[in-house]
C-alpha cells in the first residue's frame, strides 16, 4: 500500500489538538448531477445498504442513480437557502460556536467540520489538519443515537484514511450521547420555549431517521436508543405516555423498517380526530432535507389532508445556545486527559462567537 507524502517530521513539535464534528453530507448544488454523486457515495456505502455488493450495484446504477436524483434535486431545491445546503450551514455553524465556547473555557484547539458523504470530506479535513501539524484528533459524530449505518459508517472514514497515513495523530471518537442530560435538557427547553410562544397542540410525535428492521435484529442498539431519548425527554417535558409517540420516517424500498412509520401514523391520528400534533426530530441536530421538506411539508400535508386542522413543525437544535453549551460540555469530558493551551487571543474567538451568532439571527 502507496503512503501519502507528509511534512517532514519535526522532533519536539508541541501537541495540538483538533475537534471534527462530523455530520452525514449534502449535494454540493440541488441539481440532478450534483444530488447523483452524492447519492452514489451513500447509497453505494455497504453500511447503509446491506445488499451482496455486485447485486446492489446493479440496481444501484441500473435503476436508481437513473430515476432518483432528478426528483430528489427538485426536493432539495424547496428548502437550498443563498449560503447552500440547510444542514452544511447549520453544521458549520455549530462548529464555529463550538470553537469559540472552548477558547472561552481556555481551550485552544482547533474545530472543523466535515461530511461523511459530499464536502468537505472526512479525509480531506484530516489531511488539512494533519498538514497543520495537528498531533491529538476528537471525532464527534453529529448523530446523538449510535447506529452501525451512520456513527459505524464515520470511523469506517476515519480509519479508511488512517491506512494511507504513516504517522497518525491520536484519535478518539465519541460514540453516542442519546441520553446526555445537557443534549436532553436543551431538546426540551427548544420544545418549551416553542410552547410558550405559540402554545401547545395534543400530541407530541417525536420522529426519528428509520433503519431497517434487519438492523435491529443482528443487534444494532439505535432502536433502543431512539426509545429511551424519546422516553427521557418525555419525562423532561412531563408528558404522560399518551400525550407523546415516538415514530420512524425516511422509509426507503420495500424491505420492513423501524415502526411505527411517521407519516402514517399522521395520517392515522388525522382519521382519528387528533385536531393538532407538533412534531419534533431528536435524532437531527442540523435542519436539512429529512426535516424541512419530509417533514414540514410532506407530513404536514398527510396529516391535514387526512383531517387534522393544525401541524407545527418544531425546528431542530441548530445553533440554540443550551444546545451548544451541551455540546461543549460533552466535547471538554472527552478532551481530559489532553492538555489544552490556554487561548492567546480570548478576544477573537468571542467575537467568533459573536459572528456565528449574527448568522443565525438572520435566517
Amino acid at each position: 500500500m502507496a503512503f501519502q507524502k507528509e511534512p517532514q517530521y519535526s522532533h519536539g513539535q508541541a501537541a495540538r489538538t483538533a475537534v471534527v464534528l462530523c455530520n452525514l453530507g449534502t449535494p454540493d448544488e440541488p441539481t440532478a448531477p450534483a444530488v447523483r454523486r452524492y447519492l452514489a457515495e451513500f447509497l453505494g456505502d455497504h453500511r447503509v445498504v446491506e445488499i451482496p455488493k455486485p447485486i446492489w450495484w446493479l440496481i444501484l446504477h441500473g435503476i436508481i442513480l437513473r430515476v432518483r436524483p432528478k426528483k430528489s434535486a427538485a426536493k432539495y431545491a424547496t428548502v437550498w437557502t443563498p449560503e447552500g445546503s440547510p444542514l452544511k450551514v447549520w453544521t458549520e455553524k455549530q462548529a464555529t460556536l463550538l470553537r469559540g465556547y472552548l477558547g472561552e473555557r481556555g481551550h485552544q484547539v482547533t474545530v472543523r467540520y466535515a461530511m461523511r458523504y459530499g464536502n468537505p470530506s472526512i479525509p480531506a479535513v484530516l489531511d488539512e489538519l494533519k498538514a497543520q501539524g495537528m498531533t491529538r484528533v476528537l471525532i464527534v459524530p453529529a448523530y446523538p443515537q449510535y447506529s452501525g449505518t451512520t456513527t459505524a459508517s464515520v470511523f469506517d472514514s476515519v480509519a479508511n484514511w488512517g491506512l494511507k497515513a504513516r504517522q497518525l495523530p491520536e484519535m478518539r471518537f465519541i460514540n453516542r450521547y442519546h441520553d446526555d442530560a445537557g443534549y436532553i435538557d436543551a431538546l426540551a427547553r427548544k420544545i418549551e420555549h416553542h410552547w410558550a410562544h405559540h402554545g401547545r397542540s395534543e400530541h407530541l410525535v417525536m420522529s426519528f431517521h428509520g433503519v431497517p428492521q434487519r438492523t435491529l435484529e443482528l443487534g444494532d442498539p439505535y432502536h433502543c436508543e431512539c426509545h429511551k431519548t424519546g422516553r427521557l425527554l418525555a419525562e423532561k417535558l412531563g408528558l404522560a405516555k399518551d400525550r407523546y409517540t415516538v415514530t420512524f420516517q425516511s422509509r426507503f424500498g420495500k424491505a420492513k423498517w423501524l415502526e411505527p412509520y411517521t407519516e402514517p401514523t399522521l395520517i392515522a391520528m388525522g382519521q382519528k380526530g387528533v385536531k393538532s400534533v407538533d412534531v419534533v426530530c431528536p435524532g437531527f441536530t442540523s435542519d436539512c432535507l429529512e426535516t424541512l421538506e419530509e417533514i414540514s411539508m410532506e407530513a404536514r400535508e398527510a396529516f391535514l389532508h387526512a383531517g387534522g386542522q393544525q401541524f407545527t413543525y418544531i425546528d431542530c437544535l441548530n445553533d440554540s445556545p443550551d444546545w451548544i453549551r451541551s455540546l461543549t460540555a460533552l466535547v471538554e469530558r472527552h478532551l481530559q486527559g489532553w492538555p489544552t493551551q490556554q487561548a492567546d487571543d480570548p478576544m477573537a474567538l468571542q467575537a467568533s462567537r459573536e459572528r456565528a451568532l449574527g448568522m443565525g439571527a438572520r435566517d
